[in-house]
């Protein structure tokens, strides 16, 4: 089993057109848009983390975007620390993969949301993706991504990536994406963006800190050219297969994630 530590101090998904000429569909908004907030629980779980309250995603018996996976509640707990754990793990009992969300019932505005994680997900097997992102529940709108995944190809070398769905009601431009490799030689790394009316910037890091020091990757989008959500909108995290495709490796995942916080402007 890998086990992946997330610690966050301060403070989903995409449409990747080419990555190495490749051209996969990716993201949770292909073939199977995500379900809308309103719609995602079968059984009403919630839990309390971070100081805010958070539904569980459970599909029951059937399946639920993205894609079409299974999603349990089981694989979603807090631990005596306070430390919310995030599972992908196969069901021997009749061989289904259950993957793992959590959705944030407040809404978030402008501001800064930053994760510190702790554990290699430069390493994730290319069937998985773990994506702390807001999203408003409209397919292919309101929707700000940090993800992790290679998207179901093995020697995708962009492991990390940002992106930008465009405010509702706004066809032209489309959604905006960065597309980057990265590699640890450490366990530690911070991610984080700051959205702000007018822009938003995201930035990852090396260790855990609130500054800026050993920065490896960043990007920064600008209205109008491209079009940023002013909504606010509720947090997500989530664990699960790209195609509904097991990983390759057999292995089940957990993350943990330590600590969410958000800083307003």
């Amino acid at each position: 089993m890998w086990i992946l530590l997330i610690v966050s101090t301060v403070f989903a998904s995409c449409k990747k057109e080419q990555i190495n000429n490749l051209q996969p569909l990716t993201g949770k908004n292909k073939a199977v848009a995500v379900n809308p907030v309103t719609n995602l629980i079968t059984n009403q779980t919630t839990i309390n983390f971070s100081g805010y309250t958070w539904q569980v995603k459970d599909s029951g018996s059937g399946t639920a975007g993205p894609w079409a996976n299974y999603w349990s509640s089981s694989n979603v707990f807090v631990d005596a620390n306070g430390y919310l754990h995030l599972k992908l793990t196969k069901d021997l009992s009749n061989n289904t993969w259950k993957c793992s969300e959590v959705i944030m019932l407040d809404t978030l505005g402008y501001g800064t949301y930053q994760w510190k994680v702790v554990g290699r997900i430069d390493t994730l097997d290319h069937n998985i993706v773990f994506g702390l992102f807001n999203y408003s529940g409209v397919n292919l709108h309101d929707e700000m991504d940090i993800e992790f995944s290679r998207w179901g190809y093995p020697n995708n070398a962009n492991n990390l990536n940002y992106t930008v769905w465009p405010a509702v009601g706004v066809t032209t431009p489309k959604n905006v994406e960065y597309l980057q490799n990265f590699t640890l030689t450490g366990d530690w790394t911070t991610h984080r963006f700051t959205r702000t009316a007018n822009s938003i910037v995201f930035k990852s890091l090396h260790g855990h800190q609130d500054g800026n020091t050993n920065l490896f990757a960043t990007k920064t989008w600008n209205a109008p050219a491209t079009s940023i959500s002013t909504v606010p909108m509720p947090v997500r995290m989530n664990l699960w297969l790209f195609k509904t495709v097991p990983p390759s490796n057999g292995q089940n995942v957990e993350i943990i994630i330590r600590e969410f916080k958000y800083i307003p402007l």
